[in-house]
């Protein structure tokens, strides 16, 4: 599998593969980043708490967001790996996956779509020498709906029981640190649980209840502003502009005006997911903007919903616009400065065409070469 939207990696050793891995992941996100995006216009726009509120037009948000977004990225990886056919068996396969969760789910289709198209190829292998002549038609179909549904019926069964656990399990974690008074370290647990689309069970089923009880009494909460700061996705989003594969980069003005401006933090996800190491940043920033908050006695009294910059400062308490401005600016610059050395500030970028100039010229010099075109 290959993809033009990460350096061509070179050996064999653990850095190599991980390098490779994410690659992968990138072939299967971002070629369909404009249907992200083209969610993150829709929601931002037309959701109850967006500029232009429709209900009617609204109604697209849910059904893209779970079943469109997650079945294009099935149908890519099984495409990587396997052809057309691979890219079918994937997308059935998703299906399984969306219809076992009630959350998102990106990463299961990226996983259920490369591994089913992976099942197929093996399958083919072993029936195509094994086929009569004028059966392959016959013989491909069933197999590919047969690979495909079993795949869809394991992902209901499978995948919606284990979502479930790590939704639970990640909003107990976050309570316990709440509750401890270990606020800065929730970072850990919520930016990871934000990437896999957690983030609206983290925050309305674990924080928002318990800011809302603060509130109540001290006139603010904290809490509402640990999972909705938006600087963490726009330091890395910042990043990825300068420093980010070349191919990606006209992609994330749209990005960071929809996540920042719109509120829509899913926005910045896949970009995580097709370098997972960056997870380090958004969780640095993340912890650093709550220690800001923390210190400088910030604090909102209501959740900002979307999660954009106008809506948190309209939330803001009387003489509270320095803590929030200040977490703000000060978790997108932590983000962006380690997303930045996580990405070498673009060293790989900046050394590919380099290496492809110089071994351009070399191959139209054959004469042998040019006269066979």
């Amino acid at each position: 599998m290959t993809t033009d939207y990460t350096p061509a990696v070179r050996g064999t050793g653990m850095r190599a593969s991980i390098q490779r891995f994410g690659g992968h992941l990138a072939g299967m996100i971002m070629p369909n980043i404009g249907a992200f995006i083209a969610w993150g216009l829709i929601t931002a726009l037309f959701i109850p708490t967006g500029w232009l509120p429709n209900e009617s037009l609204a109604a697209l948000v849910g059904p893209m967001v779970t079943i469109l977004l997650p079945v294009l990225i099935g149908y890519t990886g099984g495409r990587m790996v396997h052809g057309q056919r691979g890219a079918v068996v994937g997308a059935i396969a998703t299906m399984g996956v969306v219809v076992g969760s009630e959350v998102p789910m990106f990463l299961g289709a990226m996983i259920v779509g490369p591994l089913t198209a992976y099942l197929l190829k093996l399958v083919d292998g072993f029936t195509e020498q094994r086929t009569r002549a004028g059966f392959e038609m016959l013989v491909d179909n069933f197999t590919a709906g047969i690979v495909g549904g079993a795949m869809a019926l394991l992902g209901v069964w499978g995948i919606g029981p284990v979502v479930r656990a790590v939704t639970e399990a990640a909003g107990d974690a976050v309570g316990w640190l709440v509750g401890n008074n270990l606020l800065p370290l929730a970072s850990i647990l919520i930016e990871p649980a934000k990437v896999l689309f957690l983030n609206n069970a983290i925050n309305h089923g674990v924080l928002s209840p318990l800011g809302v009880a603060e509130a109540a009494e001290q006139g603010r909460s904290i809490l509402f502003m640990l999972e909705t700061n938006p600087g963490p996705g726009l330091g890395l989003l910042l990043a990825f502009l300068f420093f980010g594969p070349r191919a990606l980069r006209p992609s994330t003005p749209a990005a960071m005006i929809i996540h920042f401006l719109g509120g829509i933090h899913e926005i910045y996800f896949p970009y995580v997911l097709m370098k997972p190491r960056l997870i380090l940043a958004v969780i640095a920033g993340g912890a650093a903007g709550i220690l800001t908050f923390l210190l400088t006695g910030g604090g909102l009294v209501a959740p900002p919903s979307p999660g954009s910059v106008f809506a948190y400062l309209a939330v803001t308490p009387k003489g509270g616009w320095f803590a929030s401005v200040a977490g703000i600016l000060i978790a997108t610059a932590v983000s962006f400065a380690v997303a930045a050395v996580l990405m070498g500030f673009g060293r790989g970028e900046r050394e590919a065409p380099e290496e492809d100039s110089a071994q351009g010229p070399a191959e139209p010099a054959t004469p042998s070469t040019s006269k066979e075109a």
